[in-house]
This record gives structure tokens, C-alpha cells and sequence, in this order.
């Protein structure tokens, strides 16, 4: 099982943010020394995030790192150009020596359908054209494509080309079944975004990708599943619910207010870090267990990637988990 971080690049509330991207770049290089297999990055169009250009984040990072993979976290492929994505990851992977992928989704949030000029409505029509035309673009060099929300394209070559032979594309999903299957029929790997509830109810909607990908004739090794889940990783428990809990809590009230969910009090946070809850935050030994339990619990998963920005963790806070999750987490989890 591989195991990493996805940060979305939190803009500090009363920080500077070239310092931020600066302690952002250095997590990167300490996640890349401590073990750890792949480092994503978001894209949000929010002034709390610094990630609406995250190639270039990766792109800064590959110089400084070695031997980690660089992802995105997801790219918002309903309001990009699939050319564009296509040539700045392809130009990411001859800068890291053949070490980009992507996770292409629909956002979670909707400020760049406006902000890029598209309208919400076509929200699933434009994701499901736009995928469509980034895939055929990794396959072929030249192409002859038309659709619906771009100009069509007649034997055009797109370069660069990736140092991989197939640059590996992954589906970010949330819980919408029909995205599950999409990605079954499709034989792309699966990411999904496990932000609360319980993990194990996920089981039917990944058991419909793995049929959906068996029905495709796809076979059972190339339809693997990631988890995306917010956790954090400290000494002790203890330590890890002190540290983590206010600022999180902070987070998912405010957003709460956007969405409709009610405030986040203490009781429904330690259900959700209990043991069949989304939260994965404890000690190194607690988070193996954990990781290993949902895996168990959705047929197995190859790929398992934290999110940490979402508590106000400060930067000394961040660089102590990810070692921990880089040698001590995924160490018990080898064995």
C-alpha cells in the first residue's frame, strides 16, 4: 500500500503567503526524505488556498525531490482545457524524471465554473466530454476529436509527451454511484474522498466500480482503489486529538455554514475518529490499525493519502506527522 499527503496549500489566516508556499515546498522535500510515496496537490479558487496553479507547485517541488510521486489532488477537470492539463503534466513528468500523475474530479467546491466561464448546470456533461478528450489525448499524439464545449480538433499533435509510457490518470470520486461506474467502465483507478461518516459504507459504491470495471473487461488488477481521508499523526493520541480537534472543528463549522451541516461539537468528532469512523488521527501504532481496518473493509486499497490542512496545524506540526506517517506509520503497516 502506498501512502502520502494531499494538501490543499491553506493560506494561514494572518500569514504571508510566500512563506507559506515556502514551508509548503519544504514539507514536500521532508515528505520525500521520510519515506513517504506520493505528495498531491489540491485546486481551489478560495482565498484560503494557495492552490489554484498546483503543476507549478509540483513542478517547484520535482527539482527538490528525488524519488516521490507528484499528483495532483484533484485537478477540476470540468472547468480546464484537457490540452492544457495534458501538457502541463506531461511537461511535470520530464521535469521529475517520469514521477507525474493526476487525479482528475469535479471539485467539491464550484468557484471556477463562473471564474473560467462555465455554467454549474452542465456541471456532469462537462466533466464526462472533458475526460473524455483528455484520455484520448494520453493515448494518441495526433488527434481528431469535436464535443460540445470546445473548439473540435482536426489531426492536431499534442506535445510534450511524458517520459511514462502512460501517464497515469486517477478518478477522484465522492459518493455519487454513477461516478463509481464511470470509473469501472472507464478502467481508471479510483480515488475517493472519505471526508465523514464511516469508511465501510463505501463497500456498495466501490463494489459497483470493481463489477462495473469487470463487466468493461477490465481486469481485476488495473481497477485500484485510493482513499483520500483528513487524519493526523502525533506521538500519542492524546497529543494528536489536542493538537488537531480546535482547529478542525473551526474549518467544518465554517464551511458548515455554506452547506447546511450543523456545527461540529466535540461528541461527533470522536465518533468520527472511533474505529469505524472517517477521521484517521491517533498515534503511529492507532493510524496502522485504522488504515489497515478500512482496507479490510473496502476489499483492499493500494493507496492511502492524508489531508492535514484542514486544522490550523502549524508548520513544526506538519513536518513532525509527516515523518512519523512517513517511517513509523507506513513501517507498521509494511509489516
Amino acid at each position: 500500500m502506498q501512502i502520502g499527503i494531499d494538501s490543499f496549500a491553506a493560506m494561514p489566516e494572518h500569514g504571508n503567503p510566500s512563506i507559506a508556499l515556502a514551508q509548503l515546498l519544504e514539507r514536500m522535500e521532508h515528505a520525500d526524505r521520510s519515506g513517504l510515496d506520493i505528495f498531491g496537490i489540491g485546486e481551489h479558487h478560495r482565498r484560503e488556498f494557495l492552490d489554484s496553479a498546483p503543476t507549478l507547485i509540483l513542478a517547484a517541488a520535482a527539482a527538490r525531490t528525488s524519488r516521490i510521486r507528484l499528483s495532483s489532488a484533484v485537478t477540476v477537470l470540468s472547468a480546464a482545457d484537457p490540452v492544457r492539463v495534458f501538457q502541463n503534466f506531461a511537461t511535470l513528468d520530464l521535469i521529475s524524471q517520469g514521477r507525474a500523475e493526476m487525479v482528475v474530479g469535479r471539485g467539491s467546491f464550484i468557484e471556477a465554473f463562473p471564474l473560467f466561464g462555465y455554467d454549474l448546470n452542465d456541471y456532469d456533461e462537462l466533466f464526462s466530454e472533458k475526460l473524455d478528450l483528455l484520455l484520448k489525448i494520453r493515448e494518441n499524439e495526433t488527434i481528431t476529436w469535436s464535443g460540445k464545449f470546445r473548439a473540435p480538433l482536426h489531426e492536431q499533435t499534442i506535445y510534450p509527451r511524458p517520459l511514462q509510457p502512460v501517464l497515469p490518470i486517477w478518478l477522484g470520486v465522492g459518493g455519487t454511484p454513477e461516478s463509481f461506474i464511470r470509473a469501472g467502465v472507464l478502467g481508471l483507478p479510483l480515488m475517493v474522498a472519505v471526508i465523514g461518516g464511516e469508511t465501510h459504507r463505501f463497500r456498495p459504491l466501490i463494489d459497483l466500480y470493481r463489477e462495473a470495471g469487470r463487466r468493461a473487461g477490465h481486469a481485476p488488477e488495473k481497477l485500484t482503489v485510493g482513499l483520500h481521508s483528513l487524519g493526523y499523526v502525533a506521538p500519542s493520541t492524546e497529543e494528536a486529538v489536542n493538537d488537531y480537534f480546535p482547529g478542525y472543528a473551526d474549518t467544518f463549522t465554517r464551511i458548515g455554514r455554506e452547506r447546511g451541516w450543523p456545527p461540529v461539537t466535540r461528541a461527533r468528532f470522536d465518533a468520527q475518529t472511533g474505529d469505524t469512523g472517517a477521521l484517521i488521527v491517533g498515534s503511529p501504532e492507532e493510524v496502522a490499525q485504522k488504515i489497515l481496518r478500512h482496507s479490510e473493509a473496502l476489499g483492499g486499497i493500494s493507496r492511502l493519502t492524508f489531508q492535514m490542512d484542514n486544522a490550523g496545524l502549524s508548520h513544526e506540526q506538519f513536518m513532525r506527522a509527516i515523518e512519523l506517517i512517513g517511517k513509523e506509520v507506513g513501517r507498521r503497516i509494511r509489516e
